[in-house]
């Protein structure tokens, strides 16, 4: 625990240096962290600014907009239309770089119209492995990354929000839902709200952890291990396969590897 103190000070530290910060907030664990470290550390001088984009869920604005206001945190809005974004669409093995590339452009310009100096995001260090295009799209334009600085690590992170009482601290993974798709398989408004769905029927049925990946008009759904049993229960089961397909899919399935961050990556081999 010492060295966990030691990493969350020497965050603070970091921090301290910038003269203004404005954080790049989705809501999510490692930026409500963050956020919370950067408005202890500079006051008034640290903003959240979150994106509103297609691929980005309405229950999440709305998290990131309730943690903000019960916080007294300076939250920021700004809006980004992915669509129009060139190669997003079209669902590239680079499009997550595509997509943050614009985004960060936008939060950064956003920052310099409220006179923030720095645009800080909530990368840590486990976030150097698997298939990342998006981190080089943070280094081209000069977003920090104070949590891979600090050496703190996602568990790390989880511990930290737990003892501050963050509501986050135990918070599932949840990346954009651009990231359920198949590379090559067109994106669309449409089709993210039907994920966006699909995964609200996951949640309000009790799961805490799921994927609701999209390969054509098949419906692949990801689940901890421990939570196959239940879904393949009959009064589970038909539930999901009932409002998926009532949201368009038309066949739904159940992979029985189980949720794993970064399963669309595994089909790229060696040519990352």
């Amino acid at each position: 625990m010492a060295e966990l103190q030691e990493k969350y000070e020497s965050l603070i530290r970091i921090l301290k240096g910038l003269e203004s910060v404005a954080v790049a907030f989705s809501g999510g664990v490692d930026s409500t962290f963050l956020l919370k470290a950067a408005s202890d550390a500079l006051g008034e001088r640290a903003a959240a600014v979150t994106v509103r984009s297609v691929s980005f869920p309405q229950r999440e604005e709305r998290e990131a907009r309730e943690f903000c206001e019960e916080h007294g945190i300076r939250q920021i809005f700004t809006e980004v239309d992915q669509m129009a974004v060139p190669g997003f669409a079209q669902n590239p093995p680079d499009r997550c770089y595509i997509c943050k590339s614009a985004l960060f452009r936008k939060i950064r310009e956003t920052a310099a119209e409220n006179g923030l100096q720095c645009v800080v995001e909530g990368s840590n260090t486990d976030d150097a492995g698997d298939y990342r295009p998006g981190m080089r799209a943070l280094a081209e334009q000069k977003i920090l990354s104070p949590l891979r600085e600090a050496l703190l690590s996602k568990t790390e992170i989880r511990l930290l929000s737990r003892q501050m009482g963050l509501p986050t601290w135990d918070k599932p993974s949840f990346a954009c839902l651009a990231t359920r798709f198949v590379y090559g398989e067109a994106i669309s408004p449409e089709k993210l709200r039907m994920v966006e769905m699909a995964e609200q029927c996951l949640m309000d049925l009790g799961f805490h952890q799921f994927r609701c990946r999209v390969h054509g008009d098949l419906a692949r759904i990801e689940l901890p291990e421990e939570a196959l049993p239940e879904a393949v229960e009959a009064g589970t089961r038909k539930k999901i396969t009932h409002t998926l397909r009532s949201l368009g899919f038309a066949y739904v399935a159940l992979d029985l590897d189980g949720y794993r961050q970064g399963s669309m990556n595994e089909t790229l081999g060696e040519n990352r």
